[in-house]
């Protein structure tokens, strides 16, 4: 009986359907003849599991494979034909919509005893640095990025981004921020990139808390200070319960949040305090310090990714190349947790990506089946000689 090798199980996991309707609604699929969305898709998600660098090394590796082509609904691939089809923005905006779509409809677990619900929210700097980049990229440059920005929102404990997007690195956080549809009952965390007392408000309104950090001008009128544990003392200097003292911060703006909240200063060694922001009137200031301090979750995923798929070096010099290789990073990460879920795999993501990357086209059903023949076959063998001996 054939068994499917291990790429086709992944590729097993993605919603076709929801891929076509993507291409159909961009036209995606127009004068491209045969090289389809799906298997542009499959190239490019081989390249990431498979640790490419070139379209040259994903054009001969993944053409060595041919006996795996048919059944994972591919031919052959030419990394001319590649190059062309990265370049073009509809695949770039099919790609993104159906990686959107996933992130959305990922499982998400529900809050158990003991455990919260927590999104954690940041954005990371992707230099691009050549000619060709700096045709597209010069004039959104900053001083510390020079190339585009991702931003993510990371859901704890799935540990799996829920949204994501790719601006230029001019953009401010907060202007992507403001576009998110906010959950009800969950705890978001961010830094003071996204200081924007209007987007606060709209995360009290949605019941749900923050925990953030005030900027050094904030000016706050406080109302009451609040009792330290006495175990917390050593991390907590001030616990405050505080209200916006200017209603009007200038430039005819209107602060919004007429709220209170709690001003927490926790103690650094060797640096200033952090002041914490937070609409959370009933969990301990340690507590809330604990809170801001798992948004190192999302510095280590940036760094996860950039690591281990191939998001630093790209093989199109394009926006939409750039956008492509991108996305289909995020998906091929999406495939590799559902894949961990489906199969109640234990070890780390990193492992398992390391498995996967050396064992994409084995069978491993058929490795399996192999093996119990091989013993069955031993077994009986020794239990033969032992008869000729006895």
């Amino acid at each position: 009986m054939f068994r499917i090798c291990r790429f086709a199980e992944l590729l097993k996991l993605l919603p076709r359907g929801q891929l076509n309707q993507a291409i159909e609604q961009h036209q995606a699929e127009e004068n491209t003849k045969s090289f389809t969305g799906w298997r542009h898709l499959v190239a490019m998600v081989y390249l990431q599991l498979s640790g490419q660098k070139t379209l040259r090394t994903l054009e001969q590796g993944f053409n060595a494979q041919s006996s795996h082509h048919y059944h994972l609904d591919c031919q052959a691939v030419h990394r001319s034909t590649l190059a062309e089809a990265n370049a073009n923005e509809r695949r770039a905006k099919a790609f993104e919509q159906f990686a959107k779509q996933l992130m959305g409809q990922l499982p998400r677990k529900l809050a158990a005893e003991g455990q919260e619900l927590m999104r954690l929210l940041d954005s990371s700097s992707i230099t691009l640095r050549g000619r060709k980049y700096d045709e597209w990229v010069k004039h959104t440059r900053t001083k510390r990025a020079r190339g585009i920005k991702l931003h993510m929102l990371l859901g704890i404990p799935e540990q799996v981004p829920l949204a994501a997007s790719i601006t230029a690195a001019n953009v401010n956080d907060i202007e992507y921020a403001s576009q998110l549809e906010l959950e009800s009952g969950v705890i978001y965390v961010f830094d003071k990139g996204y200081c924007s007392y209007s987007w606060w408000w709209k995360i009290e309104q949605t019941a749900s808390r923050f925990v953030t950090r005030f900027k050094h001008n904030a000016k706050l009128e406080v109302l009451e200070q609040c009792r330290i544990a006495q175990n917390a003392r050593h991390s907590i200097l001030k616990d405050e319960r505080v209200r916006f003292a200017n209603k009007h911060p200038g430039g005819k703006r209107r602060n919004p949040y007429t709220g209170v909240m709690r001003r927490i200063e926790v103690a650094r060694e060797g640096k200033p305090p952090l002041v914490l922001a937070t609409n959370d009137l009933k969990s301990s200031a340690m507590k809330i310090a604990e809170r801001y301090k798992a948004r190192w979750q999302i510095e280590l995923f940036f760094k996860w990714i950039k690591q281990h798929l191939c998001i630093k070096r790209f093989v199109g010099e394009s926006y939409s190349a750039v956008r492509v290789q991108l996305f289909t990073a995020l998906i091929a990460y999406l495939m590799v947790w559902m894949y961990a879920k489906a199969n109640n795999i234990k070890t780390s993501l990193w492992l398992l990506l390391a498995e996967l990357s050396s064992t994409l086209f084995q069978r491993p059903q058929l490795e399996r089946a192999r093996h119990q023949r091989w013993r069955e076959q031993r077994s009986d063998f020794l239990s033969r000689q032992a008869a000729i001996f006895t």
